[in-house]
């Protein structure tokens, strides 16, 4: 293991994370990986919460508006892009940023990603059957049934990851998270995580104000242009699954902006409930009056402290 490290910043969404890790990175003087889905793409910019360009000012950054909606890019990917890169930014610093919510992703980079059986052909034309008959909310019904535990930390409205957990289900008669965990690859960095916490009741707050705040950034413009794309993975995610429903007559505007604030809520437990699994040096975001606001000299401490 070589002297390398890899300052992961985690915690669920509207936590603070963004600016935390600026914060991290200015003070290291290194620069910053983000490992969100969602953030790597260049058509979504409200919706995914990419951070300002004040805030990437100084520090650069990495897989933010990289890609296109058009080119598919999984967490498979994320790690061998990540990996090459990471080789790169270690001959220059000792110590590297990444941050996101998207904890297989992080994953991907950190331990390596999990193996799973070859699907089988009956298996798959089973569970397509199932979402063509019964949609999203079919594969949401049955994967609670056979795999809870799954089923408390996946992106309920990722339909991708959805069908591929059933379809692992349906090959092998066992649970889809069974498989999780098993495979950990070498790597030549030591990885250090911080995990941000905040009271639930202010987090959900925090969260149901930045929806709002999104909503008059223009969400409704950017989801409406992105609408003929619709059916593409990178946009089976909250934040316009809610629109795409809106603009086709079965949700009111208000029953949309609720429904995302609602779901958001539900991917931020799903967050916590995948992020606790962690070793991590917990933080709690209390100290948050307005915004986040961590002296330098704090960071820079609590740096040396985990390198």
């Amino acid at each position: 293991m070589s002297n390398k490290k890899l300052i992961y910043i985690a915690g669920p969404t509207a936590v603070g994370k963004t600016a935390l890790s600026v914060s991290v990175a200015q003070a290291l003087q290194t620069e910053i990986i983000s490992c969100d889905a969602r953030q790597c793409y260049q058509e979504m910019t409200i919706g995914t919460a990419v951070p300002s360009l004040e805030e990437r000012k100084g520090v650069p950054h990495h897989f933010i508006q990289n890609k296109s909606i058009h080119q598919p890019f999984d967490a498979g990917a994320f790690e061998r892009e990540g990996l090459k890169l990471l080789k790169k930014l270690f001959q220059k610093y000792d110590h590297v940023v990444m941050v996101g919510g998207s904890g297989l992703y992080a994953k991907a980079l950190v331990e390596g990603l999990d193996e799973f059986p070859e699907i089988s052909a009956k298996a798959a034309l089973k569970v397509k059957l199932l979402y063509q008959d019964q949609g999203l909310e079919g594969l949401q019904k049955l994967l609670k049934k056979i795999d809870p535990f799954y089923y408390k930390t996946v992106d309920l409205n990722n339909s991708s990851r959805l069908l591929r957990a059933l379809e692992v289900c349906e090959t092998v008669k066992k649970p889809y998270s069974s498989f999780l965990g098993q495979t950990k690859k070498k790597r030549t960095f030591s990885t250090h995580t911080l995990l941000l916490k905040m009271p639930r009741r202010q987090l959900y707050e925090k969260i149901n104000f930045r929806v709002e705040r999104m909503v008059k950034a223009g969400l409704e413009i950017e989801a409406q242009r992105l609408y003929s794309n619709k059916n593409l993975p990178a946009l089976q995610t909250l934040g316009y699954q809610e629109w795409f429903k809106y603009f086709e007559g079965k949700y009111s505007l208000n029953e949309t902006i609720e429904e995302i604030k609602k779901n958001s809520r539900r991917y931020a437990k799903r967050q916590i409930t995948w992020f606790n699994r962690l070793e991590a040096y917990e933080i709690s975001m209390q100290i948050q009056i307005k915004g986040i606001k961590i002296g330098l000299n704090i960071v820079k401490n609590l740096a040396q402290d985990l390198c």
